[in-house]
C-alpha cells in the first residue's frame, strides 16, 4: 500500500497515510490509519450526505481502533472530494465505493465495510457484491424523518454478514425502537441487543439520547465523551469477535 498524497501522523504522532483513488463517479481521498504488524483487519468506513471524515464517531474509530489491530480506512466519496455541497443519487454513490474496494483490499485482511448515514447505506447494499467480511453502519437512516413508511430496512437485512448497527436513542432517521425485531432482541452485558429473523441477524447497540449524529443533550446522564466512547466501545468488542 503506497500512498500517492501524503504521509502524516494525527495528534496522538500515529502514522497516517493519504491516498487519492480515481473511480467511475471521480476522485476518491482514503485516509489510512494503519494498525501496523498487528493488524488483522481493515475498517473501511465513509461518511454521510451531510458531512465528511471529521464526523466524531468516525474520528474516534480512527484514533482507538488501531490499537487494537484494526486498520481504520476513512474514505471521502467523489462528490465531497470535489467540494461539492449535495450528495448524489444512491446509484453513484455506490460506484464510489465500489471504485475504492480494491484499495482497501490491498493489505490482504479481511475487510469490514461500514458508513454513517447514507454511507451505511452504500456499505449495506454492497456488501455481498463486493465480499464484505462484515458490515458497521452508524446511524442508519432507517427512514426519513417523520416518514417511517419510507423504510430502507431490506436494505439493513439484505447484508449477508455479520452486522453491527450503533444507532442514536433520539435518531429522528430511526430510534432503536423502530428497528425489525428490536423489542424481541436478546440484550448482552456488553450493552448490544442481537436481533434476529426469518433468516436475518443484525446487532444494535444504542447510544442513549444521542442524535444522528450522536450530539447529546446536556441535560442526558451521560457526557459527549462518554457518548463516543460507547461507539468506540462497542466496536472494539464487536470487531474482536470478527477473528
Amino acid at each position: 500500500m503506497t500512498p500517492d498524497t501524503a504521509d502524516t501522523t494525527d495528534t496522538s504522532g500515529a502514522a497516517v497515510l493519504t491516498e487519492t483513488v480515481e473511480t467511475d463517479a471521480g476522485t476518491a481521498r482514503v485516509t489510512w490509519h494503519p494498525a501496523g504488524r498487528r493488524a488483522r483487519l481493515v475498517l473501511a468506513v465513509s461518511h454521510g450526505a451531510g458531512g465528511g471524515i471529521e464526523a466524531r464517531d468516525l474520528k474516534a474509530l480512527a484514533a482507538v481502533l488501531p490499537a487494537h489491530g484494526v486498520s481504520v480506512a476513512l474514505v471521502e466519496q467523489p462528490w465531497r472530494v470535489a467540494g461539492k455541497k449535495i450528495a448524489p443519487a444512491p446509484k453513484t454513490l455506490d460506484t464510489g465505493w465500489r471504485g475504492v474496494w480494491p484499495t482497501l483490499t490491498k493489505p490482504g485482511l479481511p475487510v469490514i465495510s461500514g458508513g454513517r448515514s447514507a454511507g451505511a447505506r452504500v456499505a449495506c447494499r454492497t456488501a455481498a457484491e463486493l465480499g464484505a467480511h462484515a458490515v458497521l453502519a452508524l446511524s442508519f437512516p432507517l427512514h426519513p424523518p417523520g416518514r417511517p413508511e419510507k423504510s430502507r430496512a431490506d436494505e439493513l437485512l439484505g447484508t449477508g454478514v455479520p452486522t453491527l448497527v450503533v444507532q442514536g436513542g433520539n435518531d429522528p432517521f430511526g430510534r432503536p425502537g423502530e428497528f425489525p425485531g428490536y423489542g424481541r432482541g436478546r440484550a448482552r452485558r456488553t450493552g448490544a441487543r442481537a436481533v434476529t429473523g426469518d433468516g436475518w441477524a443484525y446487532e444494535l447497540v444504542e447510544v442513549d439520547h444521542g442524535d444522528h449524529g450522536f450530539a447529546v443533550p446536556k441535560r442526558a446522564d451521560l457526557t459527549q465523551e462518554e457518548a463516543v466512547t460507547v461507539i468506540t466501545d462497542a466496536v472494539v468488542r464487536w470487531t474482536g469477535t470478527l477473528g
